[in-house]
């Protein structure tokens, strides 16, 4: 898996030639969209994209656990990560399936 990485820009470019708006404005507009995203789970809302997935924020206990190194036991503080749940669609181009059972026989 050594594909390339998809960066800010090559989305804003993606973007300028889809829609035809000048490179400045679409860049803006990407900026627009993360910020509002960035904004909605700041708040511990749920973002959605549909086709794509979900976006939330969940809150960690305090555990325990273990330096690897020398084996001691330390404590990991509560903390807030970020998961993404992708869709069943967004599965199914990974894998490259059109989301159809691929066990079904047909008549012939």
């Amino acid at each position: 898996m050594t594909g390339k990485t998809v960066t800010r820009a090559d989305l804003g470019e993606a973007v300028y030639q889809e829609v035809g708006l000048s490179r400045n404005e679409c860049a803006a507009l990407l900026e627009s969209v993360l910020d509002n995203m960035v904004e909605a789970l700041v708040r511990g809302e749920t973002v959605k994209v549909s086709s794509f997935g979900s976006f939330s924020v969940r809150q960690k206990g305090q555990r325990i656990g273990r330096n690897p190194k020398t084996g001691d036991e330390v404590p990991i503080l509560p903390r807030k990560v970020l998961v993404f749940r992708p869709s069943q669609v967004l599965k199914n181009s990974i894998n490259g399936s059109s989301g159809a059972p691929s066990d079904v026989a047909t008549d012939e």
